[in-house]
């Protein structure tokens, strides 16, 4: 009983002094906002910036607190990013309306996690009373979610412990034919200058129910910033930064993730926002990099 105590009357003062010395600075005192630099998830009605943060790399406390500070919002972690777990946590009540934390259950191939216990782990981790994006995460066919695991996802978000539902997956078709169907709130996509074929897949179905969507392998793996054999070495290979402003280049894409290893990538990485779309010669060159990338790897890796 005591040290439950403790825990009530001092956890309310860490979090008012939190608050009170290391807020969210507003958005618009840190990335200048623009329709390239933010816009709403689609229907969700959420607001973001349009770079997104991945923990993938366990980047450390640091990368995500300077990504706090610039103004990014939208955050997805999978179970085993506990830097971002402990960053997010740890921010006060009042911050926590002003993030859109997205996260979900997974495809494991030969079956799936159940996605009612694995969002309450979820809420437990992270200590918040509901998520805002909530997928079904990996999913390489459209078999593997079915109508049955989809109305699992609707129920949560009818009863209210999640905004938002969605998918990420490596299947345009299927994508493209969910966006047409209107049951998810959010596309979670590859997309990028090896890989543009939601272009002609996914974005011509997005109009009659609005999804979010949301980007991740802008570098494919960072294949697109390696100079591969074979490429003139008179002529340049794409930056990071470029990979990220073609995505965000395409107004149908709302989020672009970037997955930085520390504070400094992190930092760089921010650099596109304020750069603004590709010019012309910048788009050519990536789209000419991407298909020379995609000629040049194997099949497998073209899946992914």
């Amino acid at each position: 009983m005591g040290s439950g105590m403790v825990r009530v009357i001092h956890v309310p003062i860490i979090v008012f002094l939190f608050s009170f010395l290391n807020p969210i600075p507003d958005l618009q005192t840190r990335i200048p906002m623009t329709s390239f630099t933010h816009t709403t998830l689609g229907r969700t009605g959420l607001d973001v910036c349009r770079l997104g943060l991945s923990a993938t790399y366990r980047p450390g406390k640091a990368a995500i607190h300077a990504a706090l500070d610039a103004g990014i919002n939208y955050f997805f972690l999978f179970g085993i990013d506990t830097h971002m777990v402990k960053a997010l946590r740890d921010l006060a009540p009042s911050d926590r309306q002003r993030i859109v934390i997205a996260t979900g259950a997974y495809n494991l191939i030969w079956g799936h996690t159940s996605p009612r216990r694995t969002l309450e782990k979820h809420l437990r981790r992270l200590r918040t009373d509901y998520l805002d994006v909530f997928q079904f995460l990996g999913v390489l066919r459209g078999k593997q979610f079915p109508p049955s695991l989809q109305g699992e996802f609707v129920r949560l978000r009818e009863e209210g412990k999640v905004r938002a539902i969605g998918l990420s997956t490596h299947d345009r078709q299927f994508a493209g034919k969910l966006a047409e169907e209107g049951n998810m709130d959010v596309l979670m996509i590859r997309y990028n200058a090896a890989h543009p074929g939601a272009e002609t897949d996914i974005f011509p179905h997005l109009a009659a129910h609005d999804p979010g969507v949301v980007n991740f392998t802008a570098t494919r793996w960072r294949y697109l910033i390696r100079r591969l054999r074979g490429w003139p070495q008179d002529r340049p290979v794409p930056t990071p930064q470029q990979c990220y402003r073609f995505v965000l280049s395409n107004p149908h894409v709302h989020v672009c993730l970037n997955a930085p290893m520390n504070r400094k990538q992190m930092k760089q990485n921010l650099t596109a926002l304020e750069q603004g779309p590709l010019a012309n010669d910048e788009m050519a060159l990536m789209r000419e990099y991407g298909a020379f990338v995609h000629r040049n790897s194997n099949r497998w890796v073209n899946k992914f």
